[in-house]
């Protein structure tokens, strides 16, 4: 976890959640400052949950950061990439004050981003933002899946968190696609056909916070 590259003022941007078949992709922007300690931040994936829930909690009360949320029927509607490039835009453009420039995870940019932009694959092992950025949206990912588990139960999406698992798979076939199904991605799209669950009272995606005393930082 040492090593990354700190640019302060600089913003780094990351998603999480292209490839599952159900669920939003999820977008961060973050603007660390000059003195943030780097030190625990890694590429999310690289983390364990706990690791991440306590970067997540150190990023928020230091940095400047923000989070989209895309949700599936936009990604029907545009596609996954274009969807998680409008997601880091719409995160940009929610910071508090606009940096003069972006690091974008993988090798494609936005189209329409407010500032300078700069691709950097594997960003998220390289770049602090970026691992903040990756941090932030797979916290914010995985706390959304676990809170559509409970009004879509069935899928396991409490610990699949959307991607295709045999699990998920077998429910998808046993069940039929959900409302927060991606319609565009195979094999949802081979059973869009086929009713479609209904569950009272969905709504649009929101973010719900962890507990305050959820971690405990020593």
């Amino acid at each position: 976890m040492a090593g990354l590259i700190h640019l302060p003022g600089v913003a780094g941007c990351d998603e999480a959640g292209r490839g599952p078949l159900a669920g939003p992709v999820v977008c961060a922007a973050v603007v660390l400052p000059k003195g943030f300690d780097v030190r625990g931040l890694d590429d999310s994936k690289k983390l364990t949950r706990d690791q991440r829930v306590v970067q997540e909690l150190l990023i928020k009360d230091g940095a400047d950061w923000a989070i989209d949320i895309i949700e599936p029927w936009e990604i029907d509607q545009i596609n996954i990439l274009e969807a998680s490039l409008l997601g880091m835009t719409r995160a940009l453009e929610r910071l508090s004050a606009m940096p003069e420039m972006a690091l974008v995870d993988g090798n494609q940019l936005p189209r329409f981003s407010p500032c300078r932009c700069e691709a950097q694959v594997k960003g998220d092992a390289a770049y602090a933002c970026i691992a903040a950025a990756s941090i932030l949206a797979k916290t914010a990912r995985d706390r959304i899946m676990m809170d559509l588990s409970d009004r879509y139960p069935g899928y396991g999406f409490e610990h699949n968190f959307g991607y295709s698992t045999p699990e998920h798979l077998e429910a998808l076939m046993a069940l039929g696609p959900c409302p927060i199904h991606r319609r565009t991605f195979a094999p949802v799209s081979a059973l869009i056909n086929q009713p479609v669950l209904d569950f009272s009272g969905y709504a649009s995606i929101e973010v719900s916070e962890p507990a305050p005393d959820a971690v405990t930082l020593s």
